[in-house]
């Protein structure tokens, strides 16, 4: 905030001066004025967290597009596209949904670039246990893995030769963030998926 400028004139002092056989009268000088002093306002800015929050039922509140198309320094083709998944009592499943971003015209959601997943489990330990499962499954066909920071949080880096994709857990949730057919240059990776991950898991405030 640009703070307020004070200018203050101060005027000499003026001397009176007579005839050659006067005397100088001295002027009584004025105190000089006082300059308020001024208080910046206190301003209280509210970061956003990671929260262990409900499904949303909007990709806007899942990642906006003009978060999308910010972070990745681009815009996105289309429009987000939301597929709400079903419960699965099996596997302590409570719901699910999953947002397709940057789908060509004409095209379907295998064409999409990015696709974000949120899902919720009746407990912690299930929602880590599923992240560890679908970890070690990428593993064993021979992905990269990686422990990345998502916020104050930890994520997965899983580096596939197709798709990379970064997943976690907070609470009863879980996310993914997927780069389908290698979108974002591998370079990029740990730049741009934790802030697409974090964005996921925090509600608009």
């Amino acid at each position: 905030m640009r703070g307020n400028k004070f200018v203050v004139a101060l005027g000499a002092g003026v001397l009176a001066f007579g005839t050659a056989c006067s005397t100088a009268v001295p002027q009584t000088q004025a105190p000089p004025p006082q300059i308020p002093k001024i208080t910046p306002p206190t301003i209280v800015s509210k970061t956003p967290v990671m929260v262990d929050r409900a499904l949303p039922d909007d990709c806007e509140l899942v990642v906006p597009v003009d978060v999308m198309n910010a972070t990745l320094g681009q815009e996105m083709p289309g429009e987000p596209r939301i597929i709400i998944g079903i419960k699965e009592p099996g596997i302590g499943r409570t719901g699910k949904i999953d947002c397709y971003y940057g789908i060509p015209e004409k095209k379907g959601l295998p064409d999409a670039k990015i696709v974000i997943g949120l899902s919720t489990y009746t407990d912690d330990l299930t929602a880590r246990t599923r992240v560890t499962e679908s970890v070690e499954a990428e593993r064993a066909e021979g992905a990269k893995i990686t422990e990345v920071d998502v916020g104050k949080q930890k994520g997965t880096l899983v580096e596939g030769k197709d798709e990379q994709l970064l997943i976690g857990s907070l609470g009863k949730s879980t996310f993914v963030v997927r780069n389908r057919n290698n979108f974002i240059p591998k370079e990029k990776l740990v730049a741009v998926l934790p802030v697409l991950a974090q964005q996921s898991m925090t509600p608009p405030l």
